[in-house]
């Protein structure tokens, strides 16, 4: 699956699985009687404010691009290039290469439990109280992935992503201390879905790496089973094609849209909050 779609696909399960809020639907509930007045946008299993339930799709989006770090060529080694090259390189070196280590349970641990290890770092303030440098810093750097995957930014404004995501860490490290567990939470899901789109594809991916389970040789001309499971020992479930392909798009256009909507919503109810006390207060 492509960068971007992977991004798309993080952000929307992140919405899906904890944002509350509802799209109204305005008059055409009032035309068509079977059409409920808002349509649920998430099953709200978190309870958190619009902005973190931002912040935390945007981390979710991000976090759903660090099991390509096993890949010099993917859409988080052009991050902060070159360095970015060369950790990435690294790390394919030591998990086996593309689609091993870091597309495993292994790998969602280890990715699970740094995150976990960084947001533990804490130092008490005068004017905010207990802040968190790691998690904002993490949050920093997830939602530049975020932003350069989904292709808000342009190519030749390779440094904009950063200075962007420096609010979403601010407001982690200081707004919601009591929320860290989000988190660790937000990178879990991005990368278990990131491995769920690539085992839609062609390539899938071995779960249980470093464990090789090859498969019986005599299921190997079996035309449905060879291509789901592998003499490599990955499985993939390929209804989704190679990487890139119309039916990968048919999928990730309308999660996009979703992914989109599950962002702006929370913003835009929040913003016409506030703006009632305040047209109020004006005279409006």
């Amino acid at each position: 699956m492509m960068g971007g779609h992977h991004a798309a696909t993080g952000a929307a399960a992140w919405i899906a699985l904890t944002t509350s809020f509802k799209l109204p639907t305005g008059s055409l509930s009032e035309k068509l009687s079977w059409v409920p007045e808002a349509i649920p946008l998430g099953f709200g299993l978190l309870e958190q404010s619009p902005l973190a339930g931002v912040a935390g799709a945007m981390v979710c989006a991000g976090a759903a691009l660090l099991p390509d770090a096993d890949h010099r060529r993917a859409t988080i080694a052009h991050s902060l290039p070159p360095v970015s090259n060369a950790i990435c390189a690294g790390i394919g070196e030591v998990s086996g290469g593309h689609r091993n280590g870091t597309h495993s349970f292994l790998g969602i641990a280890v990715f699970t439990a740094l995150a976990w290890v960084i947001g533990l770092w804490s130092v008490e303030t005068e004017r905010f109280g207990l802040i968190y440098p790691g998690a904002g810093l993490l949050a920093v750097l997830l939602v530049s992935f975020a932003l350069k995957a989904l292709k808000f930014i342009p190519d030749t404004m390779a440094r904009l992503p950063w200075l962007l995501s420096i609010p979403a860490g601010i407001f982690v490290a200081v707004f919601s201390p009591d929320e860290q567990n989000w988190l660790v939470l937000a990178v879990a899901v991005g990368c278990a879905i990131h491995i769920l789109g690539d085992m839609l594809t062609v390539g899938g991916c071995n779960l249980l790496w470093p464990i090789k389970i090859r498969s019986p040789k005599a299921l190997r001309k079996v035309p449905l089973l060879k291509d789901v499971w592998k003499p490599s020992g990955r499985i993939a479930i390929p209804v989704l094609g190679k990487a890139g392909s119309a039916r990968e798009w048919l999928l990730c256009v309308p999660v996009s849209i979703y992914a989109f909507l599950g962002l702006v919503v929370p913003i835009v109810l929040l913003l016409k909050d506030q703006a009632q006390p305040l047209s109020k207060f004006l005279g409006f």
